[in-house]
């Protein structure tokens, strides 16, 4: 599934809430937008949750977010 159907489904803002709750969410976050993109951009959720060792449903929200703030910038 893509990270743009997770978007679509009944529980996705539940996911997100719970995911923003997470001790490392920021760092995650942080160092996915600095680190892992810049050096594979195409990364898809399932890798980025191997790497981080972290749960599938951060990694989605993560690259969602990230995603949102790329088409955000001018």
């Amino acid at each position: 599934m893509s990270v743009e159907e997770y978007t679509k489904q009944t529980l996705w803002p539940i996911l997100i809430e719970t995911v923003h709750a997470m001790i490392m969410y920021p760092n995650h976050k942080a160092y996915t937008r600095d680190v892992i993109l810049p050096e594979k951009p195409e990364i898809t959720a399932a890798e980025l949750a191997v790497r981080l060792k972290m749960p599938l449903g951060e990694a989605v929200v993560i690259l969602y977010e990230l995603g949102e703030e790329r088409k955000m910038k001018p």
